[in-house]
């Protein structure tokens, strides 16, 4: 398991990631906005076309996104969607107010 610890004066998110059965597990604590969604960024694994990588987010502890927020999870998507699979979990209604305007709630699962 990896702490990836947010940065001072950016935002206040902490997020954990964990790789279980070959899935990598993001568990992010906090707001997610534009001080604080590069943590969320970095903890993403590098995009590696030949492994098929799949990516879980689990939101239950966020409780704030901002559209920073919906970048980081689009760019994300992108990266991953040619060979690989991103879902969110236990997205609480605070973030999916954020999502389903701007849609993604139906791009990913």
């Amino acid at each position: 398991m990896a702490d990836i610890p947010d940065v001072p004066g950016h935002g206040m998110l902490v997020v954990t990631r964990d790789t279980i059965d070959g899935v990598t597990v993001l568990s992010g604590h906090g707001e997610i906005d534009s001080g604080s969604a590069p943590v969320l960024r970095d903890a993403l694994p590098p995009a590696d076309q030949s492994a098929g990588p799949r990516i879980v987010i689990d939101l239950s502890r966020v409780t704030f996104m901002d559209s920073s927020g919906i970048n980081a999870l689009v760019s994300a998507h992108q990266s991953v969607r040619e060979s690989g699979r991103l879902q969110l979990a236990d997205v609480q209604d605070s973030v999916m107010r954020t999502l389903q305007p701007a849609g993604l709630d139906t791009v990913v699962p």
